[in-house]
């Protein structure tokens, strides 16, 4: 790889930042989606909240590392309107990244349930009413926010494969 290559991909932390977050949230949303049907095996719900938590976590690292490290640009054969969708999904992508765990910190505060770090240590909640208005809202937005994540992750690596199989660029490995 050529050094001008080189400048063209992400650095190690944010290329570390990204897999571990997007290994998580998949994770996480599995989780989520099927802790129902899951619930006469394992409970899925401390490690979903304490997974939720560690994302909330390393999204604002992330999003501090992206504010001081810009992203590489896109080649310049990519049409405007791409570009324009690829900056728009990476914004909602950061607005899931903090809002999904947010609104789950906001459900869990109106449960009875401990909300805390895998065992470790407990989390403060907030002063959330079971049952409240914020309650069902939170757990409204929650599950709105995961499917909307389904779609941008499912929308996200299409275009990565499609760059790297149809268009052949370099665009998926500014990631690897």
């Amino acid at each position: 790889m050529t050094a001008a290559a080189g400048a063209e991909r992400y650095n190690a932390v944010a290329r570390t930042l990204h897999w571990v977050i997007a290994l998580v949230i998949i994770g996480n949303i599995i989780g989520g989606f099927f802790h129902d049907a899951l619930e006469d095996v394992v409970n899925v719900m401390p490690l979903h909240k304490s997974l939720g938590l560690t994302v909330l976590a390393l999204s604002l690292v992330r999003l501090g590392w992206r504010v001081a490290n810009p992203a590489p640009p896109l080649p310049a054969h990519t049409p405007p309107w791409e570009k324009g969708a690829a900056h728009l999904t990476h914004a909602v992508f950061y607005i899931l990244m903090i809002g999904l765990p947010m609104t789950g910190w906001l459900v869990s505060s109106g449960s009875k349930y401990p909300l805390n770090w895998f065992g470790l240590f407990d989390v403060p909640k907030f002063g959330i009413t079971p049952d409240g208005a914020i309650d069902g809202f939170a757990h409204e937005t929650h599950e709105i926010m995961g499917w909307v994540a389904v779609f941008l992750i499912v929308l996200h690596v299409g275009a990565a494969l499609r760059h790297h199989f149809v268009l052949k660029d370099d665009v998926l490995r500014r990631m690897a």
